[in-house]
């Protein structure tokens, strides 16, 4: 989760206009952005829908953390426990189970616990899927968007903290391991001989041997994210945009093995200026591994934070033929715009582009 030193109540009254009136050019880019990006799924033959907020599970990623509040009905046993959600991805893929093709939603997502430049507690998140197609597909997605969103700016590159990007040049496709052999010289797929449960001591060897030994406590994935954040991200998306893609197989979360090889998983993460922007997926659609995944996510994140939170079984029912429901072949993927916007206008802090902060969150700067 992400945190920053500074954290304090709200400093001045947001709404005065001398206090908004330097950040107006953002909102009024954003709302140019926002007509743009509509414009492009339009194009590609995609239908908006709109999806509660609320739901029965926020989203079981293990290291975030969710709003929760109560449901209540007329009488007083009539009560729910209920969350704000972290994605629309369940709501979204009973849509594709119930026979929509192209879908894409701006949604309002919640995370409790995250405060900084890049992150604030309620965000919007553009969410995309693709039935009958493959994961890359979304690729040239995210190009049209980028460039559509450069254009509603009125400038042609994308900007993060003194980094220029190109969302117009030829943009670069890597592979996790191939990140890693050009960064840090580690052979990472060496480090999991058995995909689904990497080796800790086999990991810890070889980046020790490049100053990142592994601390008391720390899991194959800790290990992976101190190296990743420290050697290979700031260096991702310079120039022009990057495509990190084909995860190691133990990181897959909800997307399905790569037929083109097995130690690694169908998803891919988007870089701009060493800034992460979206997460893909080829979606798995198998009920039974999705709920063995969803039970060992909740066991890491008891383990971890000593909370859990309810699977939606509901979702692995539209997964499920033989409870009437069935996901078909489909790619999906969430993009965080409110990053996007703050890279098409210069924006330096995630408040720069919102229209109104979340009350009490403001970080000094």
């Amino acid at each position: 989760m992400a945190t920053e030193p500074g954290i304090r109540g709200l400093r001045g009254r947001w709404w005065q206009s001398g206090v908004y009136a330097r950040k107006r050019p953002f909102l009024e880019a954003r709302a140019r952005i926002t007509a743009a990006i509509r414009q492009v799924f339009a194009e590609r033959g995609f239908l908006e829908v709109d999806t509660p907020s609320l739901q029965v599970s926020p989203g079981l990623e293990p290291h975030l953390v969710a709003f929760s509040t109560e449901l209540r009905g007329p009488h007083p046993d009539d009560a729910q426990r209920l969350f704000l959600h972290t994605s629309p991805e369940f709501a979204m893929k009973k849509l594709l189970a119930a026979g929509l093709e192209r879908i894409f939603q701006m949604s309002h997502v919640f995370r409790n616990a995250e405060r900084s430049a890049t992150h604030h507690p309620e965000f919007t998140m553009i969410e995309w899927y693709r039935a009958g197609e493959g994961y890359r597909t979304l690729i040239d997605d995210c190009r049209a968007l980028f460039q559509a969103a450069a254009r509603a700016a009125g400038r042609d590159r994308l900007s993060w903290r003194g980094q220029d990007c190109d969302p117009f040049a030829e943009w670069r496709v890597l592979t996790v391991q191939q990140a890693f052999l050009e960064f840090t010289g580690i052979d990472l797929l060496a480090t999991a001989p058995d995909p689904l449960v990497p080796d800790l001591a086999l990991l810890n060897a070889a980046t020790t041997a490049i100053g990142i030994p592994a601390r008391d406590g720390d899991r194959w994935d800790d290990l992976f994210f101190r190296v990743f954040l420290e050697r290979i991200e700031p260096r991702l998306g310079l120039g022009s945009p990057c495509v990190l893609t084909d995860y190691p197989l133990s990181m897959a979360a909800l997307s399905r093995p790569n037929p083109a090889d097995p130690r690694t998983a169908e998803r891919f993460e988007l870089y701009v200026a060493g800034l992460e922007l979206a997460n893909a997926f080829g979606e798995l659609t198998d009920a039974t591994a999705q709920q063995a995944r969803f039970e060992a996510d909740m066991d890491l994140k008891q383990q971890l934070y000593g909370v859990r939170y309810p699977i939606d079984e509901d979702f692995l029912a539209a997964l499920d033929p033989d409870r009437g429901g069935g996901l078909p072949d489909c790619s999906g993927i969430a993009l965080g715009f409110d990053r996007l916007v703050m890279l098409a206008t210069g924006a330096d802090h995630i408040d720069d582009v919102l229209w109104a902060p979340v009350i009490g969150t403001m970080v000094a700067r």
